[in-house]
């Protein structure tokens, strides 16, 4: 296993029961949580990212990034928009452009 999770392909779990995407790294976990918002007819399902979670001894190294970019693909995939409350989330968006069509 690389040290390094920019090298590493992270084994990315979804847990819908509790709204979050996670992974293991080096026996710690990191997460970005969300929840879901039934919309009306016209908005549809609204992602709500509520916090994005790395333990400081594993910062650095992409893995937020990756989690991210994950879920977004999760949620393009199910036809969902996407409310970045948590700010790593907000950030995560402006910095890549291609993901601004599901921004709620």
């Amino acid at each position: 296993m690389s040290s390094s999770a920019n090298t590493q392909v992270l084994d990315i779990r979804h847990d819908s029961a509790a709204g979050r995407f996670q992974a293991e790294v080096q026996g710690q976990r990191c997460v970005a949580d969300y929840r879901l918002l039934p919309g009306q007819a016209d908005t549809g399902t609204t992602m709500v990212f509520h916090h994005t979670g790395v333990p400081a001894t594993l910062a650095g190294q992409g893995i937020a990034a990756k989690l991210v970019s994950h879920a977004l693909t999760h949620a393009r995939n199910h036809g969902w928009r996407v409310q970045p409350a948590c700010s790593y989330v907000r950030a995560y968006m402006r910095r890549h452009p291609e993901t601004h069509d599901l921004l709620n």
